[in-house]
């Protein structure tokens, strides 16, 4: 029996070992760790805010604008003539080119005689909470303020006529949700009457309404407007000399396009300029 060892001939080296598996202490932390993961996210969808703004419907930041445009009107002061704008939904936006969306704005017209329009912006950011980040700029545009009011609802302010200043919040285009559904107006008996008493007084009966609007003030209670739009007539030799017996006081501003007046806690405009003339009546934050 020959012990020579052919060529190419490797002698095995013993029983092959089986291969080893995962550690057990592996296996068990790598399970542990999904849990902890799972639970972290579960967590952070619940309680954690929008990191953008696809994260949050129309219906979500709805809310965030009312209360916006309350704070807004606060800043500006009690003595400040307020008209608030009605609430404007458009749709059409893109969120992703395969998703569309909907933008919500609303603003606020401020006015307070005697007031530069950068003064009054200026102290309006100074009035609004810290957490808005407030700030008035000089740009190629002129004087704008600008102010985050939180989950990814924009505040800008800007001299839109002569000494007056519009304030607007928007939410920026984001999904519609259940959409915008503002709450019923309640209490504006006074700024209904007030409009109604304008217009008669006019000679010009309301096309319609009046429109109701309103904003919850930041210490409780709301701010409040309704106008409507007057209907056809004959306009008074002197508009003046017709509301003057209306108002609370001589006339806070009296010019060819705007007569306006306090009755009582109620401020009034008539904007005279506008074809057909329309009248509004707001009472502010107290």
């Amino acid at each position: 029996m020959s012990a020579a060892v052919q060529p190419g001939y490797a002698p095995p080296n013993g029983p092959t070992r089986p291969e080893r598996g995962w550690p057990r202490w592996l296996v068990v932390a790598t399970v542990l760790w999904g849990v902890l993961l799972a639970t972290l996210t579960w967590y952070s969808v619940r309680e954690d805010g929008p990191t953008v703004r696809e994260q949050r419907t129309l219906a979500q930041a709805g809310p965030v604008v009312d209360r916006t445009i309350g704070d807004l009107a606060a800043a500006a002061g009690p003595d400040a003539l307020i008209e608030l704008t009605p609430s404007t939904v458009e749709r059409g936006c893109r969120i992703t080119p395969f998703e569309d969306g909907s933008t919500l704005e609303r603003g606020v017209d401020v006015r307070v005689v005697g007031e530069e329009p950068k003064a009054l912006l200026d102290r309006i950011a100074e009035a609004l909470p810290d957490r808005y980040r407030a700030v008035v700029l000089l740009t190629r545009e002129g004087i704008r303020l600008r102010a985050d009011a939180g989950d990814f609802v924009t505040v800008r302010g800007q001299e839109r006529e002569a000494g007056i200043v519009r304030l607007t919040a928007d939410t920026g285009c984001r999904p519609l949700g259940a959409g915008y559904r503002p709450t019923p107006v309640s209490g504006a008996d006074a700024e209904v009457d007030a409009v109604g008493a304008a217009l008669r007084a006019l000679g010009r009966p309301a096309a319609g309404g009046p429109e109701l609007v309103d904003a919850p003030c930041p210490d409780g209670g709301s701010i409040r407007t309704a106008w409507a739009t007057a209907g056809p007539g004959a306009a008074p030799t002197s508009a003046a000399g017709v509301l003057a017996p209306l108002a609370t006081g001589p006339a806070v501003v009296d010019t060819p396009e705007l007569y306006a007046y306090r009755s009582g806690p109620v401020t009034v405009h008539v904007h005279l300029a506008a074809d057909p003339p329309s009248v509004s009546a707001s009472t502010p934050c107290r």
